[in-house]
């Protein structure tokens, strides 16, 4: 007798011991692949399948996404102790590794930031893209990792109060603020660019031959990114999450080290303290364009 994926996934989590976060961390993790697929019987449901499920996860974190393949795949653990499948249809499967270009790393390397003068050239070149302008300063402002801010619905915004509510890496729920700049960017991008549709995301795309408006993916943004700042040297190399590196090195001296792990979203204190580590080498770069600075007036 064959039976669904949500049968299973149902006792899966009705399972004698399991705490109470541990099972909202399964269901958060679980309900977007049953709605996908919890209608169709457990055994026809197969590798490939599953690869594609998770593969379309593309604004999840590296560790996010290694979060949900494992629980997907403790999952299909149990359905084979259950006796409902012979074999677990993504045993063995590779989780997916770091993608530098969205600033994700294993190792604790160098943080790499915009200078000020790198600021004012990407402020300038994104100028006439009011999307790619609001997407812009909206991270550069808040801290807010590319993928939270992908993921915002036009309801998360509090508009009044410049600020937004974000579930980040590890269910980890924090307010965004966002400065006036980046709110009347903002205002220009829903007012003359944003198509009136009834697409919940804040930041949408419309595909160019069908004309069919989607959530703005994290591929078409990269995709932007590059085209814009390709004609500006000094922004060769420069990344989306070099922004939130920007945010945090900037806000380094001006706030306690809490505050900011609180806004940055950091689960380990010692993630923070990376970028009191930064502050000696932007102090050196300051201190040298000062004296640039006063060596020129003297001359």
């Amino acid at each position: 007798m064959s039976v669904s994926l949500a049968t299973v996934a149902t006792q899966f989590l009705e399972r004698h011991g399991l705490a109470k976060s541990t099972i909202r961390s399964y269901e958060g993790t679980l309900i977007p692949f049953l709605q996908e697929y919890g209608r169709i019987p457990l055994e026809i449901i197969d590798r490939k399948t599953v690869c594609e499920y998770l593969n379309s996860l593309e604004n999840l974190a590296y560790t996010t996404h290694h979060r949900h393949q494992a629980i997907i795949q403790a999952l299909f653990n149990f359905a084979l102790e259950q006796g409902y499948i012979k074999t677990n249809p993504i045993a063995r499967l590779r989780r997916r590794k770091p993608d530098p270009e969205k600033g994700e790393h294993q190792s604790d390397e160098t943080i790499r930031y915009l200078t000020n003068q790198q600021i004012k050239l990407l402020y300038q070149v994104i100028a006439t893209d009011r999307r790619m302008n609001a997407l812009v300063r909206l991270l550069h402002r808040s801290g807010a990792r590319i993928g939270e801010v992908l993921a915002l619905n036009v309801t998360d915004i509090d508009w009044q109060n410049q600020k937004f509510y974000v579930l980040g890496k590890g269910n980890k729920a924090r307010w965004c603020f966002y400065s006036q700049d980046a709110a009347e960017a903002l205002q220009n991008y829903r007012q003359f660019e944003r198509p009136n549709t009834t697409i919940t995301a804040l930041f949408t795309a419309q595909h160019q031959f069908t004309d069919e408006i989607t959530r703005l993916s994290y591929r078409t943004v990269h995709k932007h990114w590059a085209l814009l700042i390709s004609s500006v040297p000094e922004l060769a190399g420069t990344r989306l999450h070099d922004l939130r590196h920007t945010f945090a090195t900037e806000r380094v001296g001006l706030m306690g080290i809490e505050e900011l792990r609180a806004l940055m979203g950091h689960t380990n204190i010692q993630t923070t303290l990376r970028y009191q580590k930064v502050t000696s080498a932007r102090a050196e770069y300051i201190a040298k364009e000062a004296l640039n600075s006063l060596m020129q007036s003297e001359s």
